[in-house]
């Protein structure tokens, strides 16, 4: 009788045994096989945490832990055997293989910059700088196709008169950048809906251009890490690396060194955009910088502030753009305007954003219906509400 015992014992805790590998093997492939067939900007990855509290039936059972720890562990030591974890990552490779998606609809942020310092100018003309960037929920919308085998040209489309559709947007050139450095030949169409202005200081193009490189990289089945896809931004421009941050980062050299923040600071952080028609380039803003009115405070000094104390509680005078004074200069009724933003109640911080012309408002206005109606409803000038955001690791931004 009890040699019958021990041997029900025995072929009940290994029948146990087997359940728990075939559940462990398809939960992991499930969820390898949602992966594959998801064209959203969902994180899947934490589905994992159901995994756990399924366990709890065969964990409540002592004996069959008991001996399932003895089963998986070596004889001698405590390090754990890779025998079950080796067969479901080849198993997960072929179901990659097998399905992945061939189209996204990504939304492509726009940021400003919560300070803004000039360090100095560089041999090869550009200017060394230090700003603390921050990715806001109003944006454009990328959708990204892989084309038919067979294509041999990306096909661009956008909605907005003025954006170039040939081979310097940067949409398309950072297309030709992923197939350059992965070594894929595959061609897609994207269609750009835009909503961010041109030359106004939110980096609306580069985000464009961050958010093509995110999106190919999935469609063509993820040949490329986060830390690749940042080294290789850097090659189409200054802003581009900043939007494969998390959402907060200090970003210096031209811009492309970047620092991510993390966690980046807290989503939700109301603001409103307020950019005029009136629009002005980059090289000339900077052509009119006058070095002698740039700050004197460290960048660093900002950096701790802002994180210490929060965007709301910073100190007003901590809000540098040493680039409002040339953009000023060109533009004086883009001085007044920050004026008048000035003595909306409701604003806690307005500073311009970049190179403008946008000049961005901290908080929320008290008569938000006055507000809209003196500015968004005056002829040449735009308002955008918007609030801070970030993104999780592993997953794109979404539209608040």
């Amino acid at each position: 009788m009890v040699i019958v015992t021990i041997q029900y014992i025995y072929f009940m805790t290994h029948l146990h045994l087997y359940q728990l590998e075939r559940y462990t093997t398809n939960i992991k492939l499930g969820l390898l096989h949602r992966l594959d067939h998801s064209t959203t900007n969902s994180c899947p990855s934490l589905e994992l945490k159901m995994f756990p509290s399924r366990l709890f039936l065969f964990l409540r059972r002592p004996l069959f832990v008991l001996i399932a720890i003895k089963h998986f562990l070596p004889v001698h030591g405590f390090a754990p055997s890779h025998r079950h974890p080796t067969r479901i990552i080849a198993l997960s490779a072929e179901s990659n293989t097998e399905a992945s998606p061939t189209e996204l609809t990504l939304f492509s942020p726009c940021k400003i910059n919560l300070f803004l310092r000039i360090l100095r100018k560089r041999p090869d003309n550009f200017h060394d700088l230090a700003s603390l960037f921050q990715a806001v929920g109003f944006g454009d919308t990328l959708h990204l196709t892989l084309s038919p085998t067979g294509a041999d040209a990306d096909e661009f489309t956008c909605n907005m008169e003025g954006v170039p559709l040939d081979s310097t947007n940067l949409v398309l050139r950072a297309l030709e950048l992923m197939r350059q450095r992965t070594g894929k030949e595959v061609y897609f169409k994207a269609d750009l809906v835009k909503r961010v202005p041109a030359q106004a200081g939110l980096g609306g193009g580069s985000a464009n251009a961050a958010t093509a490189m995110w999106g190919a990289n999935e469609l063509m089945g993820r040949p490329a890490g986060i830390d690749e896809l940042i080294e290789w931004s850097a090659e189409l421009g200054s802003d581009i690396t900043f939007f494969l941050s998390l959402g907060t980062a200090y970003c210096t050299g031209r811009g492309e060194i970047m620092t991510p923040i993390d966690p980046p600071l807290p989503s939700g952080s109301k603001l409103s955009i307020v950019k005029p028609d009136l629009g002005l380039s980059t090289p000339k803003v900077f052509s009119a910088l006058d070095y002698n009115q740039l700050s004197k405070e460290d960048p660093e000094m900002l950096l701790n502030t802002f994180l210490n104390e929060g965007v709301v509680n910073t100190d007003d005078k901590y809000y540098i753009n040493d680039l409002e004074q040339p953009a000023f200069d060109c533009l004086p009724e883009l001085k007044e305007l920050k004026e008048e933003l000035l003595k909306v109640r409701g604003f806690h911080h307005v500073m311009m954003s970049g190179s403008g012309t946008s000049i961005f408002c901290i908080g929320e206005p008290e008569d938000k219906e006055g507000f809209m109606k003196e500015f968004d409803g005056r002829e040449g000038i735009s308002v955008f509400n918007a609030e801070f955001i970030s993104r999780e690791e592993g997953c794109w931004f979404k539209s608040p």
